[in-house]
């Protein structure tokens, strides 16, 4: 298990983090529902700040990134979510960085930057189906006294194979998530190499 020394933050380092994670939380805000999704679920690309600063500077550095993110979130646009959002976007999206940036950082190729973010796609995907399976969908319609039956209503809207919590899951979040994941690993790929000396300096 990679772990960040208390000599690796360093100045140059900490600021690296800050701008980061002031991005990614912007990045967080351009957000915008998808086609075959309900309207709860917005798609972003804020995860890839946290992937460039994992590959960089350690797998730790990404799940720092993704903190920062998620408390700007909370204190600058609020929660609508009692938090739980956040912290569920937190957890996997630490997961995604920190598995992609653990398997980078063990050889740098290639090769291991491809593996790292198929293995860090596949780990968010599975990790946020659950949650929004057992807790998050749940936590909504107790806490907002919204009925199951309205909120697989609004994914039957827009997806026809939507019926149940569970054919929501399997049809809107797990591909919803496999296409963010994919999406925001080819842009790691195009860029990384070309702001990897900024990254380093």
């Amino acid at each position: 298990m990679y772990t960040l020394r208390k000599e690796q933050l360093t100045t140059k380092t900490l600021v690296k983090i800050s701008v980061l994670g002031v991005i990614s939380f912007i990045l967080m805000l351009m957000d915008f529902p998808l086609w075959f999704s309900p309207p709860f679920l917005k798609f972003d690309i804020s995860d890839l700040p946290s992937l460039l600063g994992a590959f960089a500077m350690g797998p730790m550095v990404g799940v720092i990134i993704q903190f920062v993110k998620n408390m700007l979130k909370i204190i600058v646009a609020g929660t609508n979510t009692a938090g739980v959002g956040e912290l569920a976007n937190f957890i996997v999206g630490s997961i995604f960085a920190y598995s992609a940036g653990l398997i980078y950082f063990k050889e740098k190729t290639f090769k291991n930057a491809v593996i790292g973010l198929i293995v860090g796609t596949l780990s968010m995907t599975i990790i946020i189906s659950i949650l929004n399976y057992y807790v998050m969908i749940p936590f909504y319609s107790k806490a907002y006294g919204l009925p199951l039956d309205k909120i697989i209503a609004m994914g039957s809207a827009v997806n026809r194979y939507v019926v149940d919590l569970k054919s929501m899951i399997i049809y809107a979040v797990v591909p919803f998530n496999l296409l963010k994941g994919t999406v925001v690993s080819l842009i790691t790929i195009l860029i990384y190499k070309r702001l990897s000396p900024i990254l380093h300096r």
